[in-house]
C-alpha cells in the first residue's frame, strides 16, 4: 500500500504541475509534434488514472521477472513481429494517418514513416488504409525517424519500366509537357523523355505544338544511364501499322499503273508522294516535259495529284513516279514543217559551258553550241553571247525525231566572214587587232567579228625573249599587225607584230662584239643565273657564276653594274654576258704584270751579283801579291838585322 500512496502522490503532483502550466498558457500556446498539433487539456485528459484493483505489490511478488532464456526467448518473440528494413529498397506501406503536412505509413517496422504530402498530389482521393509504394532513404535518422520517399519510388519504378519497354521493345504511354528545341519533353511515368521532331510522325511536322497536352502511344529507342536521358518514338509505331500495308501495296503495283497521291514532301531533287501507306519519288525530271529549276514552280505541299508508276523495287520498297508521263510529249506535237534548215524561234532556258538550250516549245529544246555561235575560231564562254531568257532566232543543223535531238545555230544567220578574207587581208597587209585570249605558244587576235589570227610568242619581239605572252599585252590591248600566212581552206590566219620593225640584232651584232663592255641592270633573278637590262632595249643572261663581284658577294636585282659581252648569237636572239669576267681578266693582268716585274727585278739581281762577284774575285787576287811582296820585304830585313 505504500507504493500506492507514492504513486497517486505523483499523479497528483504531475497534474498540479499540469494545471499550473496549463495557466500561463494562452489559447494559441501550443505544443505542435511533426504529426499534428495536440493542446494541453488532450494531452491532460490522455493521461491514465491508477484504478483501485491495481495491485501495486506486484513486483515485490517477482512478477514480469524472468530468466536469461526466457528474455531471450520473447526478445527474439518481439523482433520477429518486424520487418526486416534496408536503405535504397522499396517496400510497400498502408496509410495510417493524414495531416497538413505529412502522410504516415505502416510499413511494419518498429516505427511508422513520414511521406510529405507534396509526394501525393498526383492521388487527391488517397485515404486511410491504401496501400502505396515509398522508397527506404534512412531507416533511421538522429531523431530515430524512418525517412521513406514515393517520390523516388515513383522515378525507380519508372526507370525499371522503361528499361523493360526497351529490352523487350513494348509499348509504353506517355504525356507531352512541353515543345523544346527539335523536339517535344514527354513525361512517362515521372520521367521526362525527350521526342525528337525527326519521330514525331513519317511525315514532317510544321508544328510541334498542336501536340503539347496530348497522351500518346511510344517505343523506347535510346537510353544513357549515365546522363539518365530516355529518347522516345511516335514514328516507329507508324511505320510498323504502314510496313504491313506496304507490303500490300507494293505487291500490287504494276509498271503504268496510275495511282492518287498527295504531296507529302518537296525537295530541291524531286517530290515525295503519299500513296496511302507508302511514298513514292516524283523526280524532277518527271514533272513536266519543259524544264523546271525547282518543283514548287508546278506543285505545292498536301496536293492531291495522279502519278504513273514508272518503276519500283520490292526488296528496297522504292516506287519511282511519273507526271509528265501522263500527258502525251511535246516532240510529237512538233510541227513537220521544221526541217533543217528551217529557221526557229525560241527563248534561252539554259546556258552551259559548252553551249545553250533554245526552248522551242515546252519540252522541245535544241542545243546551240558554242562553236555555232560566232564564226571565230576563238571559242569563248556561250554567256558572252547568250543568257537565260533571252528569246532568238536560229536555224535547224540538225534533227532526230525518233531520238528528240535538234541541234541549232545562230552564226548561220549571217554571212561567213572567211568567204572575204584574201580579199581584205592579203599577205603582207598591215591591220589593228584586239586581244582575246593568250596560250604558252601565242595569242589569239581578232581582226574583225569572226576573223581570228594568232600571233606566236616567238613574233613579238625582236629584241625581248618573251617566256609568255602575258609579258607582252594583256586581253584587250589593241596591237599592229601584218599578215604572214593565210588559209582560207582551214581558217588560219598568222600574224606577226615584231615584222613591223627593222630586225634590230643586224644592228645588235655592231654594237655588241664580244668582250666589249656595257653598262647594264640586273632585272630578274633566277636559280641558273640573271637577265640584264642591256642598252637599246636588249636583254642579256648572265650566268651564276659570272654574277660574283670582287668582293665575293653577288649581284642583286636592280643593281647596275658593267657587264662584258661572252657570248652574241644573232640567230638564236641570245647575248651573255660576264661582270666577273671584268675584275678576273683585271685582277689576272695585274697578276702577270706584277709577275713580269718580279722576274725583271730578279733577272736585274742577278746580273748585279755576278758583277760584284767579279770584281770580288780580281780584288783578292791583287791583295795576295802586295801581302808576298811585304812578306819578302820583312824577312829581307830581318836577315840584314840578324847579320848586324
Amino acid at each position: 500500500m505504500a507504493k500506492k500512496q507514492v504513486a497517486e502522490k505523483e499523479l497528483a503532483a504531475k497534474t498540479a504541475e499540469l494545471q499550473g502550466e496549463g495557466g500561463r498558457l494562452t489559447e494559441k500556446e501550443t505544443i505542435e509534434s511533426e504529426a499534428d498539433s495536440v493542446s494541453i487539456e488532450s494531452i491532460k485528459s490522455s493521461l491514465a488514472t491508477p484504478t483501485e484493483d491495481f495491485d501495486w505489490d506486484a513486483d515485490e511478488k517477482v512478477f514480469g521477472n524472468y530468466n536469461d532464456a526466457d528474455r531471450k526467448k520473447f526478445e527474439d518473440m518481439y523482433a520477429g513481429t518486424f520487418n526486416q528494413i534496408t536503405k535504397g529498397e522499396i517496400i510497400s506501406g498502408t496509410v495510417v494517418s493524414i495531416n497538413n503536412k505529412d502522410v504516415v505509413l505502416n510499413v511494419g517496422f518498429k516505427s511508422d514513416g513520414l511521406v510529405s504530402t507534396s509526394e501525393f498530389r498526383d492521388t487527391p482521393d488517397l485515404k486511410i488504409g491504401d496501400s502505396v509504394d515509398v522508397f527506404v532513404e534512412a531507416p533511421e535518422d538522429a531523431n530515430g525517424q524512418l525517412i521513406l520517399s514515393r517520390k523516388r519510388a515513383k522515378t525507380q519504378r519508372s526507370w525499371e519500366a522503361i528499361n523493360e519497354a526497351l529490352e523487350n521493345d513494348r509499348i509504353i504511354n506517355g504525356f507531352v509537357k512541353s515543345r523544346t528545341k527539335g523536339g517535344l519533353i514527354v513525361d512517362i511515368m515521372g520521367v521526362e523523355a525527350f521526342l525528337p521532331g525527326s519521330q514525331i510522325d513519317i511525315k514532317p511536322i510544321r508544328d510541334y505544338d498542336v501536340y503539347v497536352g496530348k497522351t500518346m502511344e511510344f517505343k523506347v529507342v535510346k537510353i544513357n544511364h549515365e546522363f539518365k536521358n530516355v529518347v522516345v518514338s511516335h514514328k516507329v509505331l507508324i511505320e510498323d501499322d504502314l510496313e504491313s500495308q506496304k507490303v500490300e501495296i507494293v505487291s500490287k503495283l504494276e509498271k503504268g499503273q496510275v495511282l492518287e497521291g498527295t504531296v507529302k514532301n518537296i525537295t530541291d531533287f524531286g517530290v515525295f508522294i503519299d500513296l496511302g501507306g507508302v511514298d513514292g519519288l516524283l523526280h524532277i525530271t518527271d514533272i513536266s516535259w519543259g524544264r523546271i529549276e525547282h518543283p514548287k514552280e508546278v506543285l505545292s505541299l498536301d496536293e492531291k495529284i495522279n502519278v504513273v508508276v514508272l518503276d519500283f523495287d520490292d526488296e528496297k520498297k522504292r516506287i519511282a513516279l511519273g507526271l509528265k508521263q501522263l500527258t502525251p510529249h511535246p516532240w510529237e506535237n512538233l510541227s513537220a514543217d521544221i526541217q533543217v534548215g528551217s529557221k526557229v524561234k525560241g527563248k534561252i532556258v539554259t546556258v552551259a559551258d559548252y553551249g545553250a538550250f533554245l526552248e522551242i516549245i515546252p519540252g522541245v529544246e535544241g542545243l546551240i553550241h558554242v562553236s555555232e555561235m560566232s564564226w571565230s575560231q576563238n571559242l569563248r564562254n556561250p554567256q558572252e553571247f547568250l543568257k537565260v531568257g533571252d528569246e532568238i532566232e536560229a536555224e535547224v543543223l540538225t534533227l532526230d525525231r525518233d531520238e528528240r535531238k535538234m541541234s541549232l545555230g545562230i552564226k548561220q544567220l549571217s554571212n561567213d566572214p572567211w568567204q572575204e578574207v584574201a580579199a581584205k587581208f592579203p599577205v603582207g597587209s598591215k591591220h589593228k587587232a584586239t586581244v582575246k585570249n593568250m596560250t604558252n605558244f601565242g595569242v589569239f587576235v581578232e581582226i574583225e567579228e569572226g576573223i581570228d589570227g594568232l600571233i606566236h610568242i616567238s613574233d613579238l619581239s625582236w629584241s625581248k625573249k618573251v617566256n609568255h605572252p602575258n609579258e607582252f599585252t594583256k586581253v584587250g590591248d589593241v596591237l599592229d599587225v601584218v599578215v604572214l600566212e593565210l588559209d582560207v581552206d582551214n581558217r588560219k590566219l598568222s600574224l606577226g607584230h615584231k615584222q613591223l620593225e627593222e630586225n634590230p640584232w643586224d644592228t645588235f651584232e655592231t654594237i655588241f662584239t664580244l668582250d666589249s663592255v656595257h653598262q647594264g641592270t640586273v632585272v630578274k633573278v633566277t636559280d641558273k643565273g640573271a637577265v640584264i637590262a642591256l642598252p637599246y632595249g636588249v636583254e642579256g643572261f648572265v650566268p651564276t657564276k659570272h654574277m660574283v663581284k670582287e668582293d665575293g658577294s653577288t649581284l642583286k636585282a636592280d643593281e647596275a653594274n658593267e657587264f662584258k659581252i661572252i657570248e652574241f648569237n644573232k640567230e638564236a636572239k641570245r647575248i651573255v654576258v660576264s661582270h666577273a669576267r671584268i675584275w678576273e681578266e683585271v685582277k689576272a693582268e695585274a697578276v702577270a704584270e706584277e709577275r713580269a716585274t718580279k722576274k725583271k727585278e730578279a733577272k736585274a739581281a742577278v746580273t748585279a751579283v755576278k758583277k760584284v762577284k767579279d770584281s770580288v774575285e780580281k780584288s783578292t787576287l791583287g791583295d795576295l801579291d802586295v801581302l808576298a811582296q811585304l812578306k819578302s820585304q820583312l824577312e829581307g830585313e830581318e836577315s840584314k838585322a840578324k847579320k848586324g
